[in-house]
């Protein structure tokens, strides 16, 4: 039973469960965990197991292992697209989430959600494909537990292109005025698809937060520790029924927006995109009639400039968040949570495999 003293949470019963001096061989096991289960995801659609696209969170380890790290039985989750990450480390079974992704009627959601909409009633955890959707969600869950629940948060997270969506601005409003204990992360990597998100956004993320009056940080969002920090932080604001917080985290996106990022796909395939991107490109530009010759110009070169963006972070300024978390840990204990880590996601990806088998031959 948690003590309250003049509606909010005594010392003791905010800091239940949490500390922070984090288990940093917990977090490197989460985040190898998640590595290998986008690894293998990655491997059924390029064996054409899984349709249509598929958006992966390589990258993102350490700005979702350092926030999930953090909750607790009760607690609640919404998340974007990119939704397998923040379900890997909260603990949701790999089988029935790689049989879900699979389309077959065992999995999380009998088949029907996809990597973008998988939800799971049991962690009190959702996704949606609706840019900036998670926002609000993460706000209903808020609401709920600040009326039925006191002391259980709700974390949302969404990318930077969502932080231009109304429904966002909207949610950040009310969690601000209703002083709802939900944790907004917003995972920045510069891109809001194939838009330089600085084109289309006036002023700065952490300024908007601030402007509600809702404490908000930036972290590099490839250091797990320093997630983790400004995550602990804010859910314990929140647990004490302070209010939300909002936390920015800069972290790379090493597959693009989905796996088969065309900008990707030219530095990873020059030759072979040279022949199927940029002659039919080349072609249109001298082709008439058309769009004045100025313009066309101005387009392949907005082109160019894309792709040498995406070189020049991809090669120059990319970050790996695991190679960061190995300095932290001692070689041997390193490699023993890689195996631990690698042989389980192994483990659940063979078993959805065979019980797809089955069904097929049924």
């Amino acid at each position: 039973m948690e003590v309250r003293q003049g509606g909010r949470l005594t010392e003791k019963a905010m800091r239940r469960g949490q500390s922070d001096n984090p288990d940093f061989e917990k977090l490197y096991h989460q985040m190898v965990r998640i590595r290998r289960f986008e690894e293998a995801t990655a491997g059924f659609w390029h064996r054409g197991l899984i349709s249509g696209e598929l958006h992966l969170g390589v990258g993102e380890e350490a700005a979702v292992a350092g926030v999930v790290s953090l909750l607790e039985e009760g607690d609640a989750m919404a998340t974007d697209h990119r939704s397998t990450p923040p379900f890997v480390a909260r603990g949701v079974d790999l089988t029935a989430m790689t049989l879900e992704l699979l389309g077959s009627e065992e999995g999380l959601c009998r088949g029907m959600g996809g990597h973008m909409h998988l939800f799971s009633v049991e962690k009190l955890a959702c996704s949606t494909g609706i840019v900036g959707a998670s926002a609000p969600l993460a706000s209903g869950f808020a609401l709920a537990a600040q009326q039925l629940h006191p002391g259980k948060v709700a974390v949302a997270f969404f990318g930077d292109g969502a932080m231009n969506q109304g429904m966002t601005m909207e949610a950040l409003n009310l969690a601000a005025a209703w002083r709802l204990p939900v944790i907004f992360v917003c995972k920045n990597n510069g891109w809001a698809i194939t838009t330089r998100t600085q084109a289309v956004t006036g002023g700065r993320f952490t300024m908007r937060a601030r402007a509600l009056g809702m404490p908000a940080c930036w972290v590099p969002g490839t250091r797990v520790e320093k997630v983790r920090a400004a995550a602990y932080r804010a859910v314990r604001r929140a647990r004490a029924g302070a209010g939300p917080s909002f936390i920015l985290a800069v972290c790379p996106r090493t597959e693009g927006h989905f796996l088969g990022d065309p900008l990707l796909r030219v530095l990873k395939e020059p030759v072979q995109q040279a022949k199927e991107i940029m002659v039919p490109l080349a072609g249109s530009a001298v082709r008439s009639p058309g769009a004045a010759w100025a313009s066309r110009l101005g387009s392949l070169a907005g082109i160019s400039r894309a792709i040498a963006t995406v070189t020049f972070e991809q090669f120059v300024l990319r970050s790996d968040p695991l190679k960061a978390a190995r300095r932290l840990l001692p070689e041997d204990t390193r490699l023993r949570l890689e195996r631990e880590a690698s042989e389980e996601v192994e483990s659940a990806v063979t078993v959805a495999l065979r019980t797809v088998e089955g069904e097929s031959r049924g």
